[in-house]
């Protein structure tokens, strides 16, 4: 079989529904991971209506350090977009770079975000300190374990793209894309939610 007819047996759609295994596999659990967050949102907005005054956030939340963070997300969105353009026009090389900025923005988020934490511990401020910090920590928390997650899929990709049987791979990479894009999209509401209102 040639390299050719493998390509296009490996992305041919193999289901009822006319989609591929792997991105009906992944529109289902983003779909599980849409619920799941929207059940935590939906607990910290109904916590938050019935405090009249909601605890904890006053001066606490740096809003130029979450906004530094949401710019840094958005833009490892635009990366993601990139390194699946750069293999739609099979450069290798713009493929792997921009998966490498992709999985390097990703270590910036975590990094900002591990550091506003510490920064919340050296001013004795944890989940157990009220109702805020613990919807803060527990939402965050949970987007951090997401985008870590990410970084390992990207990264799983990105080794995949030095070997030879990449064709078999190269539908991975769009759906680590589309992970990506929930786990941005996540931050985009809980942004507002933790650091503006």
């Amino acid at each position: 079989m040639s390299t050719a007819q493998t390509v296009s047996a490996i992305e041919a759609p193999s289901t009822a529904t006319g989609i591929p295994n792997g991105k009906l596999g992944m529109w289902l659990f983003l779909a599980s991971e849409v619920m799941f967050f929207t059940g935590l949102i939906a607990a910290f907005v109904i916590l938050w209506m019935s405090h009249p005054a909601w605890p904890g956030a006053e001066g606490h939340l740096n809003r130029l350090i979450g906004t530094v963070n949401t710019f840094v997300l958005i833009c490892s969105s635009m990366t993601v977009v990139l390194a699946l353009a750069a293999d739609q026009r099979g450069e290798m090389a713009g493929t792997r770079r921009w998966l490498l900025v992709t999985i390097a923005l990703g270590a910036l988020f975590l990094l900002i975000k591990s550091s506003e934490y510490r920064e919340k511990f050296a001013h004795h401020i944890f989940p157990s300190t009220n109702v805020f910090w613990s919807c803060y920590f527990t939402l965050t928390g949970f987007h951090f374990l997401h985008v870590l997650g990410g970084m390992v899929f990207n990264l799983y990709v990105l080794a995949r793209t030095t070997g030879r049987h990449w064709p078999q791979f190269r539908k991975r990479l769009e759906l680590a894309g589309l992970y990506w894009h929930f786990v941005d999209i996540v931050w985009i509401f809980l942004f507002p939610l933790l650091y503006l209102f």
